[in-house]
């Protein structure tokens, strides 16, 4: 029978193991943050707005529960949706030059933000916005709890929304302004636009957690892709392809004999302060 040492692993099979540690690694320090949450540190408080999440009152947050927000001023329409793709169940676009966001039969359905101008007696469709093209800043770098910015970009255009925090109505602005010439901009108030706020010290334990996953996801890797190398490379086909077995199984005892001293002096001391004194 020949012997599988100096065999060279599968490229498919490491590259399969490599890379799911490396997904894991990223998913669990990622946390999974979207494109309308943002946290900023002001004052020792750190302030996050996360605009998709439901409330007790707005089920979807800051998304308009119609698919769309539209604002018309003029000859002009402006069409847009935050957190998401706009999605029309009535009242849709009808336009030319919508290729680029569903075509004229689902005009808007792929993107975030569409602007219709009336050039010559015909509607002109414009893209301004793509949620995957977003950012999220502070409308007052030194007032936090004022609200945020949603700015989103196409390849020639923009479109700011101001959402302005208001823990009681939501109300979009039958206004917009242009800036430029395809520069958008326009105001919402929503409770989503009110920040939620804590302490920063209270933030150290996420760092904390963040450091423990990462050690965590390096070790992992190191002890998979290690068996694997000793595995195809080595030929060791049992336990004893785990890199470093022997460190490994006698590791809690050493960790014990390390505490155990610790522990010991901790109680000395304590009988030490208790003692009672003679007179």
């Amino acid at each position: 029978m020949p012997s599988s040492r100096g065999q060279r692993p599968p490229p498919l099979q490491l590259a399969v193991a490599c890379g799911f540690v490396h997904l894991i690694c990223l998913a669990a320090v990622a946390g999974g943050g979207g494109p309308c949450e943002f946290s900023v540190a002001r004052g020792g408080k750190l302030y996050s707005f996360s605009l998709a999440s439901p409330t007790t009152a707005h089920r979807h947050g800051v998304l308009s529960e119609d698919g769309f927000y539209k604002v018309a001023v003029n000859n002009s329409v402006l069409w847009f949706q935050l957190c998401d793709q706009m999605i029309f169940n009535f009242d849709p676009p009808v336009c030319l030059n919508c290729e680029d966001c569903g075509g004229p039969q689902r005009c808007g359905t792929q993107c975030s933000a569409l602007v219709s101008n009336n050039r010559g007696g015909y509607d002109v469709c414009t893209t301004i916005g793509r949620v995957s093209k977003s950012h999220i800043s502070l409308i007052d770098d030194i007032n936090p709890q004022k609200g945020v910015v949603v700015k989103m970009f196409s390849s020639k255009c923009s479109i700011s929304v101001y959402i302005y925090c208001d823990s009681t109505v939501a109300h979009v602005s039958d206004q917009f302004v242009l800036s430029g010439s395809c520069d958008y901009a326009t105001t919402l108030r929503h409770p989503s636009g009110c920040a939620q706020s804590m302490s920063a010290s209270g933030n150290g334990w996420g760092w904390l957690a963040t450091s423990f996953v990462t050690i965590l996801c390096l070790l992992g890797g190191y002890i998979l892709i290690g068996s694997i190398y000793r595995y195809y490379f080595l030929g060791i086909h049992s336990v004893e392809a785990i890199p470093n077995l022997e460190f490994w199984i006698s590791l809690p005892q050493t960790i014990k004999s390390m505490l155990l001293p610790a522990a010991r002096g901790r109680n000395r001391q304590s009988r030490d302060t208790y003692a009672p004194v003679d007179h």
